[in-house]
């Protein structure tokens, strides 16, 4: 019997190795982009503030411990109400591998975001749902110079100001 299963479209660059030293910016969605992760609160003329909710605490305790598990620095992030940015920088020694989850045939950044998925998903199931946390996969794009990394680390930090104009808004 032939496999009928459409096929699903590559996300990532196919001939680039994603545990090479460098800046990536990558986008991590909740399941179903529900906003869940955070309020913005205010007007856009009104300077906006981003409140986290108690899901959007227990992921900002997981990215900011990531440098502890992984040979990587979070040199810019942000929790918006249904997705996550952040500039994730790997350093020379990425292949440090943590020991709780069979990830080792990843690269470093499948393992960093299956690590943010993994770790925040339990504590959040642990105090708060059993509600499914994100969507499949992530959205990464390799930062190629100074220039690309200004513009993303501009773009996370006005993101908040920005939320009703994003490609991820929604007012649910």
């Amino acid at each position: 019997m032939k496999n009928e299963f459409p096929k699903r479209k590559p996300l990532r660059l196919q001939s680039y190795d994603y545990s090479s030293p460098g800046a990536y910016f990558i986008t991590i969605c909740t399941h179903n982009r529900k906003c869940t992760l955070s309020h913005i609160v205010g007007a856009i003329h009104e300077s906006p503030v981003n409140e986290l909710t108690e899901y959007g605490n227990i992921i900002k305790n997981v990215v900011e411990q990531l440098p502890k598990h992984f040979n990587t620095a979070i040199d810019s992030y942000v929790i918006m109400p249904n997705h996550i940015h952040l500039i994730l920088t790997i350093n020379n020694d990425a292949e440090r591998a943590i020991r709780e989850s069979p990830l080792q045939t990843r690269s470093a950044i499948s393992k960093t975001v299956g690590y943010i998925k993994m770790v925040s998903s339990k504590e959040i199931h642990l105090k708060c749902s059993k509600t499914t946390v994100w969507q499949r996969g992530f959205h990464d794009h390799i930062i190629r110079n100074r220039k690309d990394y200004e513009e993303i680390a501009k773009y996370i930090y006005e993101n908040p100001f920005r939320w009703q104009y994003d490609c991820f808004y929604t007012n649910q």
